[in-house]
């Protein structure tokens, strides 16, 4: 069992075992095994688009969930081993890369298949101001704004019941002021400013799905970003979650960072939800690069060196991450090479499709140190039987007992 630093993540609950008659069966063996956590552990899911949704729409611009080295079936296993909350891609380039000819059919097929195996799909984002399509430069700023909250509707409102979840603005500290190639909602966001554009994006979506969850999402972990959030609550706009980005390009930031940081960022009260983390397996990023995008080479391998480094910071972040109690989320951002981020070696599966040490690592927490394998068990004197674990679903088999005609096995929920 883990540590007491992980105690805020553990449940116990008490069990009867009953016999036909009713009664409580004595020095019996019942078998505990979990079957999934609560907590959201997750990673993009981008490769599944290209694979579930079929080819994409034929049209100009960036598209995301494209090919994979992996095929489904393998790229399925390994994902969902480890997963259960997926993040998919909804930039507006690239879902309406032309006006009114959208990636909506690929990314249904997809979010209904992952919602059937279990898994919470989160979509992202509802506003960013990059990936844009360049035909809303064409617009004015009036008509920018309607279809941007148009935008916000219809997504929200035509994937309720399947994606409940969404980075509903992205980066907003920056977008009023982005200076990496003309585009509208930067724009817009000038004209209008960043509360705003907030306030547009929460309450557009809570419009169209009163109980949807809404992250506001950044990279910038500075003062900026607080003062954002100060005045986001001021102006009465209610979010969900503070979305904290950690792409560590440039090497891993360290407990003290970490512990520091979520410290600051959880004095609001507010979930916090590590919504894009990184660690790469090959050599790092120069330090004295400002803005990740800037560096990009045209191979970037992973290496043994790198692979060991990543799986031992893969340990040491997701452990920090866990001991913190405001922490309600984690989301690697790419489980393989193979078209990650930048080119970047950050997945957990090299491109070919073999396991790094680090996925081996990874899963030692989520399904070792952090699970409960299948356990025999034996009731006490008055039939009862407790079991601790992580928040999450386990089941309770045996000898058939009071749960139903035929049926051998009983689904336990353990949260706070």
């Amino acid at each position: 069992m883990p540590d007491e630093s992980m105690r805020h993540r553990m449940g116990e609950v008490t069990l009867t075992v009953l016999g036909a008659d009713r009664r409580p069966l004595a020095d019996r063996t019942v078998t505990v095994a979990q079957q999934r956590h609560a907590f959201p552990f997750g990673n993009i899911g981008f490769d599944f688009v290209g694979l579930v949704g079929g080819p994409p729409p034929g049209a100009a611009g960036p598209v995301f969930g494209g090919a994979t080295a992996l095929d489904l079936d393998r790229l399925g296993d390994l994902w969902l081993n480890l997963f259960n909350t997926a993040t998919l891609p909804f930039y507006w380039g690239s879902y309406e890369p032309q006006r009114g000819t959208t990636d909506v059919e690929r990314l249904t097929r997809t979010a209904h298949w992952l919602a059937e195996r279990g898994v919470t799909v989160k979509g992202h984002p509802l506003v960013w101001h990059t990936v844009q399509p360049p035909w809303l430069l064409d617009l004015d700023l009036d008509e920018v704004e309607r279809l941007q909250r148009h935008r916000i509707r219809e997504l929200v409102g035509g994937f309720a019941g399947v994606i409940d979840r969404w980075d509903a603005i992205n980066e907003a500290v920056i977008m009023p002021v982005f200076a990496n190639g003309d585009n509208a909602i930067t724009r817009l966001a000038l004209a209008r400013g960043r509360i705003a554009m907030v306030r547009m994006a929460f309450e557009e979506a809570r419009a169209a799905h009163p109980a949807v969850t809404l992250v506001l999402n950044d990279f910038d972990l500075s003062s900026a970003y607080e003062c954002l959030i100060e005045g986001v609550l001021e102006a009465g706009i209610r979010i969900d979650a503070i979305g904290l980005q950690t792409h560590m390009h440039q090497g891993y930031r360290g407990e003290e960072y970490m512990r520091g940081m979520l410290d600051r960022f959880a004095r609001y009260g507010l979930p916090l939800h590590l919504t894009e983390t990184t660690l790469v397996s090959g050599h790092l990023m120069p330090p004295d690069i400002v803005d990740l995008n800037d560096y990009q080479i045209p191979d970037w391998p992973t290496t043994p060196e790198g692979e060991a480094r990543q799986a031992d910071e893969m340990v040491r972040h997701y452990r920090s991450l866990m001991t913190h109690p405001a922490v309600a989320s984690i989301n690697y951002w790419g489980l393989t090479d193979d078209g990650a981020w930048l080119g970047a070696p950050v997945g957990l599966v090299r491109a070919d499709g073999s396991r790094k040490p680090s996925y081996d690592a990874l899963e030692g927490l989520i399904k070792g140190e952090w699970w409960l394998p299948p356990t025999e068990m034996r009731t006490g004197p008055d039939g009862t039987v407790v079991v601790q674990g992580f928040f999450g679903d386990y089941t309770v088999s045996g000898t058939p007992f009071a749960i139903g005609p035929g049926r051998t096995a009983e689904t336990v929920h353990l949260d706070g």
